[in-house]
């Protein structure tokens, strides 16, 4: 992948991997966030080197709620074929995850049935949805019989190294990418059983270049539908692919988030469906100790980072910022004063994310200074501390509890003790801590001297 960008852009990396752009000074547009979320999500895959071990719920919600529930403890029981079982076992995984006990005997039961599934990223659920492909094949019809829309070149390319991982054992499967760049001569058949594109591309090859014959396509995947509809376009183009399918082909659509704009999508391109949704995390703040430090401005906010800095990178610890702008100077005060930090920014490439994130898991540097959007589902066991260098708002300036939830809770996990620090310089921002403290019915003390002892022995 190291040759795929998401962002093309005429910029170089410094010596830390940074990457400065003139116009550093502009707020990000919409399209950027949005942009951003198919960044997150080719992140998350680059950076998994094993399935999250998650404590949600899983919520089987079935089309025929008369039927058996069925799940699986082990592959063996999915009677899948011999060489698609030694394929699962070469990738690693000994025993199906959460989110596969439940999804795999419905995808692969007979007559096919419909799935609207909600997975985080490493859960295992493009291992799920490549296994029921592959496992309705016909390997000796060459022709497309499984068709999956990813919602971004990489994203499509990172999807197809699985079916290659997991076909490995099944030489006579093919695979095909309906993406920009490859270009087929009109009037050209495609003999590779599964297809997977984006969904303009697909749509082209489907209609207007005839390369697929929609009507014999079994299996439809939409993979990241959240990500999906957050570009223009790539509903509307979704929805005129699926309606091209004959009446009986499965329809399997994933989604890490499950918004109304989300489920509205799902249920258009999904009829009948059997549902698995995960169940809200219980907030739980019980494990981590909450401070907060008084401040005047900025600068009074470095200072009393500089003075606690000492107690914090005996353990690792992750700096959150609001924008980009202040990640950055963050950062570069920091350096300047000689401290090691790793800065992860919105300007950098995934593949340079994804080595400044590996750096810092291995212990490279004991400090991230982040933003929001950056640190979104990043799971580093050893943090034990957060700093908020700025507290979380949304875009009307009111708390996003949600946000602030989800950055302390990348301390405290796994039964240890974690420790949260919050930068206050303003009434408003005081004002924002009051109401998250009221939000989560905890108090948050004022950070004393005396207190820096106990910090020590949180992250010891």
């Amino acid at each position: 992948l190291s040759s795929l960008h998401l962002k093309e852009e005429k910029t170089k990396p410094d010596a830390n991997g940074a990457v400065v752009k003139a116009d550093d000074n502009v707020e990000k547009t919409e399209d950027e966030e949005k942009e951003d979320r198919a960044a997150q999500s080719l992140l998350n895959k680059l950076i998994r080197s094993n399935l999250v071990d998650t404590t949600n719920q899983v919520e089987v919600l079935q089309r025929d709620p008369t039927s058996p529930l069925y799940s699986v403890k082990s592959f063996e029981e999915l009677r899948l074929k011999p060489q698609l079982l030694e394929g699962v076992y070469a990738m690693g995984f000994n025993r199906p995850s959460k989110i596969q006990e439940n999804a795999l005997p419905m995808m692969l039961a007979e007559p096919p049935q419909n799935l609207i599934a909600q997975s985080q990223s490493g859960t295992g659920k493009t291992a799920a949805f490549v296994l029921a492909m592959l496992s309705r094949v016909e390997p000796g019809n060459k022709y497309p019989q499984c068709l999956c829309l990813s919602p971004t070149y990489e994203l499509a390319l990172q999807t197809g190294k699985v079916i290659e991982q997991m076909g490995k054992f099944y030489p006579e499967l093919n695979l095909a990418y309906a993406v920009r760049g490859n270009k087929l001569e009109r009037g050209q058949k495609i003999s590779e059983q599964i297809v997977i594109g984006t969904p303009g591309t697909v749509l082209d090859w489907c209609s207007k270049l005839k390369f697929i014959d929609p009507k014999k396509i079994k299996v439809f995947v939409l993979d990241e539908a959240d990500v999906m509809i957050a570009t223009q376009g790539h509903q509307d183009q979704s929805i005129r692919i699926q309606r091209m399918l004959p009446r009986d082909c499965q329809m399997l659509l994933f989604s890490a988030t499950f918004e109304d704009s989300v489920w509205k999508f799902a249920q258009k391109v999904v009829p009948d469906p059997n549902i698995i949704k995960l169940k809200r995390e219980e907030e739980t703040l019980d494990t981590i100790k909450q401070y907060y430090v008084l401040c005047n401005n900025r600068d009074e906010k470095f200072q009393a980072l500089c003075n606690i800095y000492g107690a914090i990178t005996i353990a690792q610890a992750m700096i959150f910022c609001h924008t980009r702008k202040t990640a950055g100077w963050l950062a570069a005060e920091l350096s300047k004063e000689g401290h090691q930090v790793a800065l992860l920014s919105g300007e950098m490439m995934v593949e340079q994310r994804a080595a400044v994130i590996e750096r810092f898991r291995e212990g490279k540097e004991k400090v991230l200074v982040t933003t929001n959007v950056c640190a979104r589902g990043i799971d580093v066991e050893q943090v034990s501390v957060v700093i908020n260098f700025d507290l979380p708002v949304d875009k009307d300036g009111n708390p996003d509890n949600e946000t602030y939830l989800h950055r302390i809770g990348r301390t405290g996990r796994f039964g240890k003790r974690g420790l949260a620090i919050n930068m206050v310089d303003s009434k408003h921002s005081m004002n924002i801590l009051n109401r998250i403290q009221e939000h989560f019915n905890k108090k948050i003390n004022k950070l004393d001297t005396d207190d820096l002892d106990e910090i020590e022995k949180i992250t010891n």
